[in-house]
């Protein structure tokens, strides 16, 4: 069923993972925490979303810098697309729906979670990540979603201004048409300023080094 999408509706698909979209994402998440009075959530959002954040870059960062990856399984770091739309989606559709009763809030939490996770499956299709980084994305996030979630399961969150929700949402939409950000650029000048190396370490030299060993 996934091959009856176009390629063309992968990339456009994609490109809602890309930070230029869920940075802002994350950030509209704690305006709602906010809007709402819930500086303890809010809180703990950043904290959550701030260690998963940390994790994808420093996977990618070993692995440009130093070539630290899993070749067996073709791993060079985590998916930060596939990391960031797990984490935020859920959320976003879990806070749109705070008004209704916890099955409603549940429902939105499914929504954004199911499309979340059809971004990560892009990110393999269009090539841009293998099976095991977008997978180790995908279950960082969702665990990131999930722990939030249960975290706001024992309160009674305020009322979110809907009017906060609704150009939030519209926002986002038109930010994900924009030029995809610059991360990846940035992430191998500085893993490279670290380690020292001149260029950075791709998947190539693992198929050079086994080329030399056999």
């Amino acid at each position: 069923m996934l091959y009856l999408i176009p390629m063309t509706g992968w990339l456009r698909l994609t490109s809602f993972g890309d930070s230029i979209v869920t940075i802002p994402a994350a950030a509209a998440i704690i305006l709602w925490l906010i809007s709402g009075r819930a500086w303890r959530l809010a809180g703990w959002w950043i904290v959550l979303f701030g260690a998963g954040m940390t994790l994808v870059v420093a996977t990618k960062i070993a692995f440009i810098g130093w070539g630290a990856g899993i070749a067996a399984i073709d791993f060079t770091g985590i998916s930060g697309h596939a990391m960031r739309a797990t984490a935020v989606l859920p959320i976003i559709g879990c806070l749109a729906f705070n008004g209704s009763r916890q099955w409603g809030r549940l429902a939105g939490f499914a929504v954004g979670l199911s499309i979340a996770l059809l971004i990560s499956v892009s990110r393999v299709i269009v090539d841009a990540h293998s099976v095991s980084e977008a997978a180790s994305g995908a279950l960082l996030g969702t665990a990131i979603s999930w722990i939030f979630l249960r975290s706001t399961s024992s309160l009674i969150l305020p009322a979110i201004n809907g009017w906060v929700v609704v150009l939030s949402l519209i926002g986002l939409f038109w930010v994900s048409f924009a030029e995809p950000a610059p991360t990846q650029e940035m992430l191998t000048e500085f893993a490279l300023k670290l380690s020292g190396h001149e260029r950075p370490f791709t998947r190539a030299d693992w198929i050079a080094q086994s080329h030399f060993g056999s």
